[in-house]
């Protein structure tokens, strides 16, 4: 699957649907809406090679909102919903991906044999099977690429940090995401040798 196959199917054109009724082609987010956000996520993670079910996770990733964006498309008892528009696995990758305790999981990940996950949701902590990491870890490579790319002050004040926890845990994540960010990462090493030309 190219990554405009993806797109142009009419199972990814149902889940567009899904999302624009549920506004997310009106909610502002770095790169125009969460929408054109969404849908570019969705885009890398096909472009990476992932499996369809974590590509329909990452067009989805922000239906319960996320620990760094507020916003929600669904509450969380209204699952049986997204279940039936992207199925089983792609929806429990989206609740994984939405409860994570960001705080907690960036720091277990790449340095714990086993991880806990922390689900900021139920307060409680579960060590995930590896194929749900891997996703994971996936989802938010692409996630966090896209809001740099289109943010430079968030680039700028995160970039580092979630570089440092890619090349941790670099292992489970697919060999071109972690092509992708270390492309990004030579870029704007660069660019700060330029700007320090400058100065």
């Amino acid at each position: 699957m190219t990554s405009t196959d993806h797109r142009t199917a009419p199972a990814w054109s149902h889940v567009e649907e899904f999302l624009r009724a549920h506004e997310a082609d009106r909610i502002p987010h770095p790169g125009g809406t969460l929408l054109e956000h969404l849908a570019r996520v969705a885009t890398l993670l096909a472009d990476w090679g992932t499996e369809s079910a974590v590509q329909a996770a990452g067009l989805c990733h922000a239906a319960y909102g996320t620990d760094g964006f507020d916003g929600a498309l669904l509450g969380l008892d209204e699952r049986d919903t997204l279940v039936e528009i992207i199925g089983d696995r792609a929806e429990a990758l989206v609740y994984m991906y939405a409860s994570c305790g960001r705080a907690a999981v960036y720091s277990r990940l790449g340095r714990d044999e086993v991880p806990l996950f922390h689900d900021r949701f139920t307060g409680e902590d579960h060590a995930p099977p590896e194929e749900d990491l891997r996703a994971f870890l996936a989802i938010t490579a692409a996630n966090e690429f896209d809001v740099f790319i289109h943010n430079t002050e968030l680039a700028a004040r995160y970039g580092p940090v979630l570089h440092e926890l890619l090349s941790r845990a670099r292992a489970l994540l697919p060999p071109a995401a972690w092509q992708t960010w270390q492309d990004w990462q030579e870029r704007q090493d660069w660019q700060r040798r330029q700007d320090d030309l400058r100065d």
